[in-house]
């Protein structure tokens, strides 16, 4: 199976824009080749790009509060676990605790860094990085391996309550919804809105099965959500939309 995600609001994009990041720098780092360590730092100053155009860390503190107390309404209720509600409260706590410890601006111990700078400076420019442009750097991806982890990860420590927070809420999200079984006919679906406020969801997603030859392209206003079935590039088929019926499964999520 295969799930595309399609946020509705500027939140959500760039919570599910990090998740991505963390995910990468995670896995590059892990790695022992300068080449895999290289894509790792870059991944990590993107996510300072994308953390930096907002007030994330207030925004999350928010958003696990009224997740907390959203949880407190279901004490004593005996069809929930005390022990799954007091894990989840705890686990809620716990994160919002990390975010508020934080001093100043998201990132801002690497922002302090004139060298991590210098980098990420030099890595907005088409091969930017060369060792004639940063001897430092040509440097630095010559240090023993284990000395390059050490510092991925040091870098990555401050950054470890934002990943802790936003892991949380997305995961909060994308159980807040039920799947339908539905059918795109000729390639296309839409819904119509109700009301003419827009979607009160805060994602989409979409689920196909792995066997299927189809891209999924969204498209949403006040008055209507619309999917269309786009055929994979590098088919034989150069007939871009997908001129037949697709099975999907279809859930707005919603905190």
């Amino acid at each position: 199976m295969i799930t595309y995600e399609h946020p509705f609001n500027e939140r959500t994009r760039t919570l599910l824009r990090l998740e991505s990041l963390f995910e990468k720098v995670s896995h590059f780092s892990r790695k022992q080749e300068a080449a895999e360590h290289h894509v790792a730092l870059i991944f990590l100053l993107e996510i300072l790009d994308v953390a930096g155009r907002s007030d994330l860390k207030m925004d999350m503190v928010q958003e696990l509060e009224r997740q907390r107390q959203a949880l407190l309404s279901f004490r004593n209720n005996p069809g929930i676990s005390d022990t799954a509600l007091s894990g989840a409260l705890y686990e809620i706590e716990q994160a919002s605790a990390a975010l508020l410890a934080l001093n100043g601006k998201f990132g801002q111990n690497l922002r302090e860094n004139d060298w991590l700078m210098s980098v990420k400076g030099r890595a907005a420019i088409p091969g930017g990085l060369c060792e004639f442009d940063l001897p430092s750097y040509h440097y630095w991806l010559h240090m023993p391996a284990k000395t390059r982890s050490a510092e991925l990860e040091s870098w990555q420590k401050s950054m470890l309550p934002v990943l802790s927070a936003l892991t949380i809420i997305l995961r909060l999200l994308r159980s807040a919804g039920l799947a339908e079984k539905l059918r795109a006919h000729n390639g296309y679906y839409q819904r119509t809105l109700v009301s003419n406020r827009g979607f009160e969801a805060q994602m989409a997603r979409i689920t196909l099965p792995g066997n299927e030859y189809a891209v999924p392209e969204v498209s949403a206003n006040r008055l209507a959500f619309n999917i269309r079935f786009m055929n994979p590039p590098g088919l034989e088929n150069r007939i871009r939309s997908c001129n037949r019926d697709v099975d999907f499964e279809l859930t707005f999520c919603n905190l």
